[in-house]
């Protein structure tokens, strides 16, 4: 293990070990290259499960042929695979981050806002499937030419990738490791205190090393301010080491990021900010943003108001803070081999990481064939698949046919049909095929299951079967969000409640019937929780 990692592992990093193992499977990977490598962008998305809501004929009649040449030339190289592990998640579980629009790349047109190409995710109560849309935003409405409406349209600020085009252009891959600081530059974390009163003064510039100065808060200690106002000082010296609870900031990349993020908005130089945190930002300025000097930081001198600092630019998540496969290399959490095959050559050409490709058929899988061990009645018996089901070989069939009518009656059933049934009910590999459903893996999950069970199994009750119905009920829901039929009901009918609050009673306003206002309303209405 890490020596940096040697009191815990941290939550977070275990979230995003299981990430990479179950979010974006290798039949994934494998089968989205393969209709990418012959030009076929839409059967690359569908592979990755992106659904596409964009027209390219309706797209060229609105914005021209030049705008429909860029854009079918970005859909070519993307690679929707590579787009899919590197989004955004959350915790605990690593599902994407519900709710979100994010801009891929903008294009110039005729209108005010520039065209952006964008994918978007669920909110949260349709996530099933873990599903994510292709869609053009014009910069008013959905951009997507179906009926369902999305919660958050507008492209998000903070997390933005096309200033971080390697991060699902198949062709600018290999510019991973230049852009996320894989040679070599250390981690390094928030502070926890600020730096007493009387140290030497800071410096006004990020030390490429690794020590910086950030602020901790957004005010003076021992002085009052209004609360509307925020104050860049406030110093504390960042220790060159990763906290077990935070993740580790790429501050070594932040001035080249800003740069970067400040030309893309057709700015020279200026001010921006770097979210630390809820309700904690960091304001900083360029300085020498050109081509003879280096871009260095330092933090604002002026205070500004939030009303101000909300208008500035943010620093894309993706750029303040560590690529997670670099974390997972660095504490010994995952090998280079189990990476994305373009992250893992783009590490492996700078130096990096050393990937070995095992050779083909050099690691067979196990057989499932392979028969259980059983110990009943003093024998150990073998339990394998026969003819598509899970089987007891060594009973004879009519034997266990009277054991199932004993089990019928009330009787101890034989060890051999107890363990049959714990692993239909409750397998060890349940955890898996719940992490294969939540990351919408349900191919694998049924893979896991009938390499268990068989393929003509009949699965019983218990965990395992509610994991599976599950699964396929809040596929509904993704449904409806996707055809637009999510919270809308017939005239006088009560309106489709909002799984995201459940047991949570909706307010009653004037999209709300007739007949629920009255019920709801009266005051002869019963009560259920009172009781005599």
């Amino acid at each position: 293990m890490a020596h940096h990692f040697a009191n815990e592992i941290p939550s977070r990093l275990l979230m995003w070990q299981r990430v990479r193992e179950y979010a974006v499977p290798p039949s994934m990977i494998e089968t989205a290259t393969a209709r990418r490598a012959v030009g076929d962008w839409a059967g690359a998305c569908a592979a990755a499960r992106i659904d596409v809501d964009l027209d390219l004929h309706a797209v060229r009649a609105r914005h021209g042929i030049d705008l429909v040449t860029r854009l079918r030339a970005d859909l070519r190289r993307l690679a929707p695979d590579l787009l899919r592990w590197h989004m955004p998640r959350i915790a605990p579980d690593g599902r994407l981050r519900p709710g979100l629009t994010i801009c891929l790349a903008r294009y110039r047109s005729s209108g005010a806002t520039p065209v952006q190409l964008v994918v978007r995710t669920p909110p949260a109560w349709a996530d099933a499937g873990q599903r994510m849309s292709l869609a053009l935003w014009e910069g008013s409405g959905t951009g997507s030419p179906g009926r369902h409406s999305h919660p958050h349209p507008h492209p998000d600020r903070r997390f933005r990738l096309d200033l971080h085009r390697h991060l699902w252009d198949a062709g600018l891959s290999g510019e991973l490791a230049r852009r996320c600081g894989a040679d070599g530059a250390p981690f390094t974390v928030l502070p926890e205190r600020l730096r007493p009163p009387g140290r030497a003064e800071p410096p006004d510039r990020l030390h490429p090393a690794g020590r910086a100065e950030l602020p901790n808060r957004l005010h003076l200690p021992g002085r009052a301010e209004p609360p509307d106002r925020l104050h860049p000082l406030g110093w504390a010296e960042l220790p060159n080491r990763p906290a077990v609870h935070d993740g580790p900031w790429a501050v070594a990349r932040w001035a080249a990021e800003a740069e970067w993020l400040l030309r893309a908005d057709g700015l020279p130089r200026g001010a921006f900010t770097v979210r630390l945190g809820a309700r904690r930002h960091a304001v900083f300025e360029l300085v020498a943003p050109d081509d003879s000097h280096a871009p260095t930081l330092r933090p604002l001198r002026e205070a500004v108001t939030a009303q101000e600092v909300a208008a500035l630019p943010v620093l894309p998540e993706v750029a303040a803070r560590v690529l997670p496969d670099l974390e997972l290399l660095r504490a010994g959490l995952v090998t280079a081999e189990r990476l994305h095959p373009l992250v893992a050559s783009a590490l492996e050409a700078s130096g990096s990481v050393t990937v070995t490709v095992p050779a083909p058929g050099s690691a067979p899988g196990p057989d499932p064939l392979d028969p259980h061990r059983v110990r009943c009645r003093g024998e150990v018996h073998r339990i394998a698949l026969r003819d598509g089901v899970l089987t007891a070989i060594d009973h004879d069939p009519a034997q266990l046919r009277r054991e199932d009518l004993l089990v019928a009656l009330g009787g101890p059933p034989l060890p051999c049909l107890r363990a049959i049934d714990a692993v239909h009910r409750d397998p060890e590999a349940l955890p898996a095929v719940r992490e294969r459903l939540g990351h919408g893996d349900v191919a694998g999950a049924l893979a896991v299951v009938e390499g268990l069970l068989g393929p003509a199994a009949v699965l019983r009750d218990g965990p395992l079967r509610e994991a599976l119905e599950s699964a396929a009920a809040r596929r509904i829901d993704h449904g409806l969000f996707r055809s637009g039929l999510a919270g809308a009901g017939a005239a006088g009918e009560e309106t489709a409640p909002d799984v995201r609050h459940a047991g949570h009673r909706p307010r009653i306003d004037r999209r709300t019937p007739p007949a629920t206002r009255r019920k709801r309303s009266t005051r002869s209405r019963p009560r259920t929780g009172l009781t005599c």
